[in-house]
């Protein structure tokens, strides 16, 4: 897959999480009904593959700072747009390691736009599984800068099966659950909040 392709669809922002049970296409008579695909479970919730980031993201135990954020930055009809979208997404314990009140004052509405940078940081306007991006990172000779729809450039790297992100003010984020499948895209579970450069 070139790189071109996979960062060069357009729009929208960050969130959600998402995972799903495995699963199979069942026929009926009535027709074809997609049930689930083999996606993980995530925040102890069934992810699926028919449904959108923010369908399924709303479900997640380990999202809801998340889902608050992208509320309160009034992108949830992007997400649940068309896309496709990369998002690269960070639980609660993410958003807790934060310094005390960054969330808080994020969240508040005078700081909108800032939430909303920080949110399109986490997100890449294609459709990007981890395969495709350790194919980018082997083709760069270890490392491979990818361009976030907030502005942001991310270093990603890789090691044994593990994608490592580096944001601008060089915080290394593990990717911990890969290659969630959504209707519009796909999510990577993150263990950090990715943040644009001071």
């Amino acid at each position: 897959m070139t790189y071109a392709r996979i960062l060069g669809a357009t729009a929208a922002i960050c969130l959600g999480a998402t995972a799903a049970v495995a699963g199979t296409n069942t026929s009926t008579e009535t027709g074809t009904q997609m049930i689930a695909t083999s996606n993980p479970m995530v925040g102890g919730a069934a992810m699926f593959a028919d449904k959108n980031i923010v369908e399924n993201a709303v479900n997640s135990a380990d999202h809801t700072t998340l889902v608050a954020a992208v509320k309160a930055a009034g992108l949830v009809s992007t997400l649940q747009g068309e896309g496709p979208f990369t998002v690269f997404a960070p639980t609660n314990a993410a958003f807790a390691a934060l310094p005390e009140g960054t969330v808080e004052t994020l969240l508040k509405p005078e700081n909108k736009e800032m939430l909303t940078k920080v949110l399109t940081c986490h997100v890449v306007g294609a459709d990007a599984m981890s395969g495709d991006i350790m194919g980018m990172i082997d083709d760069d000779g270890g490392s491979h800068m990818v361009p976030t729809l907030g502005g942001c450039m991310l270093k990603a790297t890789y090691g044994d099966g593990t994608i490592t992100l580096e944001d601008e003010r060089g915080q290394m984020i593990h990717v911990t659950i890969a290659d969630v499948k959504q209707s519009n895209g796909v999510i990577h579970v993150v263990d950090g909040v990715i943040l644009p450069a001071e």
